[in-house]
């Protein structure tokens, strides 16, 4: 008969194993603002299976609910090009994450500065596994170009302009540039050549995930 010490190793153990299976699996996606993590993020989904989400998105249509109490904030920081709190964004991606019923995810535009990241760690560290950070490298007169001509095409986002664009992308060098770099310290950062056609960059995304 196994003595107890032994049984209650096994069940730690055990229990330690049902807590790491029951991880969210996370791949998070940043890039320069039309670097194209929304394009490539579909063809991922359709491929792979994964759930996309996105922090911009969740934002959006968090900001567009009638009588959202966050509302009126989001939209603020969304035309000055800021950063929401992160205490509400978080909020909003472990909803979705819950929502969906699935384990595996890209999280694409998050985290985009320190506070993102810390305030990620803080609430969401031991609920996920963090497999990579997929960064789409793009120079920003590239990135401007193309969001400009989001905008004639009719995207419908009130950011696709110049003014809004030169603060998100002041956001972008300041701000998430550094986290980045932060994750390649740690090997976890595979970056991708995004100033190509949509097709090129995905023969080379799906090798990561193959």
């Amino acid at each position: 008969m196994p003595c107890r010490c032994m049984v209650v190793s096994w069940v730690s153990r055990a229990a330690h194993s049902l807590v790491m299976a029951a991880k969210y699996n996370v791949a998070f996606v940043l890039g320069g603002p039309g670097a194209g993590k929304g394009t490539q993020c579909t063809k991922i989904v359709e491929k792979f299976g994964y759930v996309h989400l996105s922090a911009g998105d969740l934002l959006r249509e968090e900001r567009a609910k009638p009588g959202s109490e966050f509302g009126d904030l989001i939209e603020g920081h969304i035309k000055n090009g800021t950063i929401v709190p992160v205490e509400i964004t978080c909020s909003l991606l472990e909803r979705a994450m819950k929502k969906s019923g699935k384990k595996e995810f890209l999280i694409d535009g998050f985290p985009r500065n320190q506070n993102n990241l810390e305030g990620w760690n803080k609430e969401m560290d031991d609920k996920v596994t963090l497999k990579f950070v997929l960064f789409f490298k793009c120079p920003l007169e590239v990135c401007t170009q193309r969001c400009l001509d989001r905008g004639a095409a009719g995207s419908g986002r009130t950011d696709d302009n110049l003014e809004s664009l030169k603060k998100r992308f002041d956001t972008y060098m300041n701000a998430t540039m550094p986290i980045i770099e932060h994750y390649e310290v740690q090997g976890l950062v595979r970056t991708i050549d995004a100033t190509r056609g949509a097709d090129h960059i995905f023969s080379d995304v799906q090798k990561l995930f193959a």
